[in-house]
């Protein structure tokens, strides 16, 4: 499964909440949910968070496997 986790830790060392990462991106509160319930967010969506927060994809996201699968 896509894990969000490492998102969380840049934006600690951001020093931003999910409430300006939501505003940076002009995204909805229910794309914002997503994220933090680790469901699925189109690539574009990632792709913009690697732009705007200026980092790499494995900053935002990680592959876990699935306990369950």
């Amino acid at each position: 499964m896509i894990s969000f986790k490492p998102l969380h830790k840049t934006l600690v060392e951001k020093d931003m909440s999910k409430m300006d990462l939501m505003e940076l991106l002009s995204i909805s509160s229910s794309t914002s949910a997503k994220m933090w319930k680790n469901e699925y967010v189109a690539m574009k969506i990632i792709n913009q968070i690697c732009m705007k927060l200026d980092c790499k994809i494995e900053d935002v996201i990680e592959y876990v496997e699935d306990k369950y699968n």
